[in-house]
């Protein structure tokens, strides 16, 4: 049965250093806030500062959406593992959080909320089939398919930093060779410095037309890229695949990657590709997990 949208919601976003929020009414952002992530991230401190911002924000009771830096079990309960917050492996914080909030709360993955948002208010507003690349830190991803949150059988579905691109280069999830160890920011500032450059993706990307050592660096983070996205077109035949974190901002990004993605594709995808950057930026995740009530549908079923 479909579940009809609620006016407003708030929309949290949990990151390893910034707690962010944001009022939705509609399709309308109201009020927005932010906090340092709690030294530590101990649970009772992190539980601490997200009531503190849902009460700046609205009235006890208005439902709550979190997008959360790692895993989570398929029926959105609990946290699975996040390499920033090591110690709520298994935590049940669905539940946890409706207790400290008074407000119904859902839970989802920080990437998947980001391709939620962009959907709802963003680049790929209007289109029913997407794929989101978040390029920072690490590789996060997102999917919707036939205008629904592609979540797989056991709620892991659309890690596209974890796409199998060869080699044997360790990944902080605990496998090997894959996309976010070569092509997110910390790989290609490890390579940077290895090789006596300045360990900053942005620095780099600014030397990268001179100095063809730091070009031959990010070169290798390009053609991965290139690669996962590839892979990405190939497997889901998306209407549009959207970068965004803090790398796709670099100047001229798009039009190096074009062609590296375009050789890699199928003859009957090539013309087909529409490569666009994210138009809500850091914002995109709070969008998303608000609209984990305001656009229920897309979501997929949620717990009440």
């Amino acid at each position: 049965m479909k579940e009809e949208p609620i006016p407003s919601a708030i929309g949290m976003d949990l990151g390893g250093h910034t707690l962010g929020a944001a009022l939705v009414t509609g399709t309308t952002l109201k009020d927005r806030a932010e906090v340092p992530t709690p030294e530590g991230r101990s649970l009772e401190a992190v539980l601490e500062a997200m009531e503190g911002l849902a009460r700046r924000l609205a009235p006890r009771g208005t439902p709550v959406g979190v997008g959360l830096p790692g895993m989570i079990d398929a029926p959105r309960e609990r946290f699975l593992r996040g390499p920033n917050f090591p110690g709520w492996s298994g935590l049940p914080l669905r539940r946890l959080l409706q207790e400290r909030l008074g407000a119904p709360v859902r839970l989802e993955n920080d990437a998947n909320c980001y391709a939620l948002g962009e959907g709802f208010a963003g680049a790929a507003r209007g289109l029913r089939d997407y794929v989101v690349f978040t390029l920072g830190t690490g590789i996060g991803g997102g999917v919707v398919c036939a205008g629904r949150l592609l979540r797989g059988a056991h709620g892991m579905g659309g890690e596209l930093g974890h796409l199998s691109i060869g080699g044997k280069a360790p990944c902080g999830c605990g496998g090997k060779g894959h996309l976010e160890s070569v092509a997110a920011a910390d790989g290609l500032e490890s390579r940077g410095k290895s090789r006596g450059l300045p360990p900053d993706a942005r620095r780099l990307w600014e030397m990268r037309e001179k100095d063809p050592v730091a070009r031959a660096v990010w070169d290798e983070s390009l053609e991965a890229l290139a690669e996962g996205i590839a892979s990405a077109v190939h497997t889901f035949d998306p209407e549009a695949l959207i970068l965004g974190g803090g790398m796709s901002a670099a100047p001229g990004l798009l039009d190096a990657l074009r062609p590296l993605v375009e050789e890699r594709l199928s003859d009957p995808f090539r013309p087909l590709l529409d490569l666009r950057r994210s138009s809500l930026g850091n914002g995109a995740a709070l969008w998303g997990a608000a609209a984990l009530w305001l656009s229920p549908d897309s979501w997929g079923p949620g717990t009440p």
